[in-house]
């Protein structure tokens, strides 16, 4: 009796596998296993059929009894350890490779996916060690070079990964991957424009990259070139792409389920629960949320699980680890969560997950924290902000999202537990007043070079200290010193400092500062919060969307309106006059943390009331036009 199926066979199972029909293939090799149980291309091209679907259970199950049947099959053993980092167990796959790798050292896509398993299971180093093995073994293999590129970027080396993407390129022009990551450099270098440019590029060769698409959309917010109405139709398109990538909207994420239980279950998904400037604002609104009104489940979407994660994580019902599962495993996991409300905490930033929201995988669902702007989605129900950032009126028109102002400001904000103390003014001693930014350097836009340039042209011996990450590194450092003598700005009146890797030595930087200069139009959040914290004032310009307007708000937070500016020659008379008064100055810094405590950026029970009592209310109506629309039809 033949233990094997007839040649024939197999090869039309293959031909469909090569050509994209995959359930096709997949239903033929599984009448094989039935027919022909130890056949192992059977079980190994069936695996490899679960794999490419996204069914990592099943891609194991198949892939694990190809590999009882021959064990010495390392490229078998190679999927088996790709399919465990599927199913989360990121370890498991590092084991596997590692054994594929030891049996054939010159194995270079064994060498390249063994950097991702270490990137996924946490060990960053030895990720890059293992893509640098394997462009060592075969320099011209561009997904090796892509994914050495995507490590450095992780690592903060925006420079070396720019450099990793353009040898990708060289080795194959079309490696679409490889044009978004150079894309992707270049944002983190600050070259915004040049970054949108390989955007467009990319996306010109293939539309239907959503991720190029969402990133390509924050990068737009550092330009001061782009407007609210322009802005909105950008994010309409993406919303227009993911849905005609999305198959129809499952039902069973339609129908709310709190009338069912005494708390409404809510999720949310990030990948910044963790050490994070978002993570700074979530979590007293985490702690705050009443267990009897409500279960929490976290889906943390990154590789780093850290201290600020193990705090999230014992304050959740359920914690979800669903860093680099595919989007199918990672709906089906939500779907069986049952929430009533998943919350995006990311918008457009790196790593998220918008496109799963197109399919509808709870009754409500809301985006917040996390994104400046609208997703762009029809299926984002909600978006919640407050008047100040949102003024009623166009911005109505410019969110696909229902905006809700559920608070009067929409933020709190947790500070350091081990920040110093608030330090005197330094002018003090120095004898002349330091203005200062430690915002992203890709918000130093023109705009706010040239305003910024009037300030210090308003306060004769005053100068400039600009903090963030890649002003130490003559990449960034140059091209912005020349956009500064540009603007008016003298090198001898600006300081450059890079990125500090502890918040204690970070945050007591502000006592080289007195006063902190809010850029536009994007202004800080988290920067501006600890400013604020550590006593500087925050001189802010209104503008016309959220970005532009979140330090309205925040000045409004903390009593302080007079420090918001209608117009630039208002914002330059603002911070010259409080500049040339130094009592008002040491007065103002010496109860701004008290202000912080004390006021609506410290009101973390009264904010999480808010939150949760918007959210119960908005599924209450959602819950009664679904019934509405049920009795009609």
């Amino acid at each position: 009796m033949s233990v094997s199926p007839p040649a024939s066979e197999l090869s039309t199972a293959v031909k469909l596998h090569r050509e994209g029909r995959l359930d096709e293939a997949g239903k033929l090799y599984a009448r094989m296993r039935a027919r022909f149980p130890r056949d192992f291309n059977a079980w190994s091209l069936g695996g490899m059929v679960a794999l490419q679907q996204g069914k990592p259970i099943e891609a194991v199950t198949l892939l694990g009894q190809a590999h009882q049947l021959n064990p010495r099959d390392i490229v078998c053993l190679m999927r088996l350890g790709l399919a465990e980092m599927q199913m989360g167990r990121p370890r498991l796959a590092v084991a596997r490779l590692e054994k594929v790798v030891a049996a054939k050292p010159d194995f270079v896509e064994a060498w390249d996916n063994l950097g991702i398993a270490r990137k996924v299971a946490g060990d960053l180093a030895g990720g890059i060690a293992a893509h640098q093995r394997a462009v060592a073994i075969k320099p011209d293999h561009a997904p090796a070079w892509y994914n050495l590129g995507q490590a450095l970027s992780m690592r903060g080396d925006a420079s070396g990964a720019l450099a990793a993407h353009e040898r990708a390129l060289q080795a194959d022009p079309n490696h679409g991957k490889a044009h978004f990551g150079r894309a992707m450099a270049l944002q983190a270098l600050h070259r915004i424009p040049e970054a949108v440019a390989a955007y467009d590029a990319q996306l010109a060769c293939n539309p239907t990259h959503l991720e190029a698409r969402s990133a390509r959309l924050m990068a737009l917010h550092y330009l001061d070139t782009v407007s609210p109405e322009a802005m909105a139709l950008e994010h309409r398109a993406f919303g227009t792409a993911v849905e005609a990538q999305t198959p129809t909207c499952a039902t069973d994420g339609n129908r709310p389920r709190a009338a069912q239980r005494d708390r409404i279950r809510i999720g949310f998904i990030s990948p910044d629960l963790r050490e994070h400037a978002v993570a700074s604002f979530f979590e007293p609104i985490l702690n705050h949320l009443d267990p009897d009104r409500c279960e929490v489940v976290l889906y943390h979407d990154h590789f780093v699980v850290d201290a600020v994660s193990e705090r999230l994580r014992a304050r959740a019902t359920l914690w979800r680890h669903i860093v680099a599962q595919p989007a199918a495993a990672v709906e089906a996991l939500v779907r069986g969560d049952h929430l009533d409300v998943l919350v995006d905490l990311t918008g457009h930033t790196g790593m998220n997950r918008l496109a799963l929201f197109a399919r509808r995988l709870a009754p409500l669902q809301v985006t917040y924290l996390g994104y400046p702007d609208t997703t762009g989605l029809r299926q984002m129900d909600l978006r919640l902000t407050d008047a100040f950032a949102d003024p009623t009126g166009p911005a109505d028109n410019w969110h696909t999202e229902k905006l809700v102002r559920f608070a009067p400001c929409a933020w709190v904000w947790q500070p350091p537990s081990d920040g110093p103390d608030v330090p005197p003014p330094p002018s003090l001693k120095n004898g002349y007043v330091t203005f200062g930014s430690f915002n992203n350097a890709a918000k130093l836009s023109d705009a706010t070079l040239r305003l910024w340039a009037d300030v210090l042209a308003a306060v004769p011996q005053s100068r400039l200290l600009l903090k963030a990450r890649g002003l130490d590194q003559p990449a960034v450092v140059e091209p912005l010193r020349r956009r500064c003598e540009a603007a008016g700005l003298s090198h001898d009146r600006v300081e450059l400092r890079g990125h500090v890797a502890s918040t204690r030595g970070h945050l007591e930087a502000y006592s080289d500062i007195d006063i902190a200069l809010d850029p536009l139009p994007y202004h800080g959040t988290t920067t501006t919060c600890e400013a604020l914290w550590m006593g500087r004032p925050v001189i802010t310009l209104a503008g016309d969307r959220h970005a532009a307007r979140v330090g309205v708000s925040l000045m409004n937070a903390v009593g302080h309106p007079e420090w918001i500016a209608q117009d630039p020659t208002g914002y330059v008379a603002t911070a010259a006059g409080l500049a040339q008064d130094l009592p008002r100055l040491t007065e103002c810094s010496a109860g701004l943390r008290t202000r912080m405590r004390d006021g609506r950026l410290g009101a973390a029970s009264e904010l999480a009331d808010a939150f949760l009592a918007t959210l119960a209310r908005e599924l209450a109506e959602r819950t009664a036009q679904l019934d509405q629309s049920l009795s009609a039809a």
